[in-house]
C-alpha cells in the first residue's frame, strides 16, 4: 500500500468511527488527558510553553479545550507580541517560497488560504470564552460569524495582498458551512480580503465529514481542473494534511482549539 493509499484508508476509518458535526472545532467527549510528565510539572510557564510545543507540532493528538492552568498563558501569548512575531516569521517564509515559484501568467497557479484564525482572527469571540478552556459553542460561535467583525490577521494579510501581486490566483477553503457564506464574504471583504478566486464552504455533501478529508476533496477539484497548488496557509494541520496537498504547506500558531 502506497502512503496515498493509507492516507485515503485512515480517513475512510475515521469517517466511519466518528460522528462529527459539520462544524465541530473540538469534541467535547470528556476531559483531555495530559502525560505524567507535562501533569507533574509545577512551574506553570514550563508546563504550558511544553504543551503549546506538543499541539503545535501535532504530536498532542486530538484535544479538547487548553489545560486550566494554561488559560492565562495562552491569553498573553495570543495578544502578546510572540503570537505576531510568530505569524510574521512564518508569512515571510511562505513568501520567500512563493517567490521562487515561475508564475506562469496562465491564470492557474494557485495558493489557498483557511479563513479562521488564518486569515481573520476570532480572538474577540475568544477573549470572552476562556481562550480555548471552555468547550465549544456551536451557538454562540455561529453568533459571532453572523456579526462579520473579525479582523485580519496584519501578516496573513500582507501575505496574501503580496501573493496577489505575484500574479497567484487566490481560493480560501473553510470549514464553515454554506448557510454562513454571505456573512463571511461580508466579513472578508470588511477585512479588507478580496479579489479572490473562490470560496470553499461546507455544502450539504460535505456534512460529517472530518476537515482533513473535506479539505483534501476541494484540493483535488482544483488539481483535476488543471490548477497547480503552490501553497496552502491554515492554522490547523487538517488544513494541510490528506490528499492533493500543495508543493508548500504553512502551518500557523493556534493555542485555542483544535479541528480534526
Amino acid at each position: 500500500m502506497n502512503s496515498g493509499q493509507f492516507v485515503a484508508a485512515f480517513i475512510l476509518i475515521s469517517l466511519a468511527t466518528t460522528s462529527l458535526s459539520e462544524r465541530l472545532i473540538r469534541l467535547p467527549r470528556g476531559d483531555p488527558v495530559y502525560s505524567d510528565v507535562l501533569r507533574n510539572r509545577k512551574n506553570d510557564d514550563s508546563f504550558c510553553e511544553s504543551w503549546k510545543f506538543s499541539i503545535e507540532a501535532n504530536d498532542a493528538g486530538v484535544w479538547y479545550t487548553v489545560p486550566e492552568r494554561c488559560s492565562k498563558f495562552v491569553e498573553e501569548y495570543m495578544n502578546g507580541e510572540r503570537y505576531r512575531s510568530d505569524s510574521e516569521v512564518i508569512a515571510e517564509y511562505a513568501l520567500e517560497y512563493a517567490k521562487t515559484v515561475n508564475v506562469s501568467g496562465d491564470g492557474k497557479d494557485v495558493w489557498i488560504f483557511d479563513i479562521d484564525e488564518t486569515l481573520l482572527s476570532n480572538l474577540p469571540y475568544y477573549v470572552d470564552h476562556g481562550y480555548g478552556s471552555e468547550l465549544f459553542d456551536e451557538k454562540s460561535f455561529d453568533e459571532w460569524v453572523d456579526l462579520a467583525e473579525a479582523p485580519a490577521l496584519p501578516a496573513s494579510f500582507r501575505l496574501y495582498t503580496e501573493l496577489q501581486q505575484l500574479g497567484f490566483k487566490i481560493f480560501l477553503l473553510t470549514g464553515r458551512s454554506e448557510f454562513q457564506r454571505e456573512c463571511t464574504d461580508k466579513n472578508l471583504q470588511y477585512a479588507g480580503f478580496t479579489n479572490y478566486e473562490k470560496l470553499f464552504l461546507r455544502g450539504d455533501s460535505d456534512l460529517g465529514k472530518l476537515a482533513t478529508l473535506y479539505k483534501s476533496e476541494k484540493r483535488q477539484e482544483l488539481k483535476d481542473q488543471g490548477y497547480r497548488v503552490h501553497g496552502n496557509s491554515g492554522d490547523q494541520w487538517s488544513d494541510l494534511f490528506g490528499f492533493a496537498t500543495a508543493s508548500r504547506s504553512f502551518k500557523l500558531p493556534n493555542p485555542m482549539y483544535y479541528i480534526p
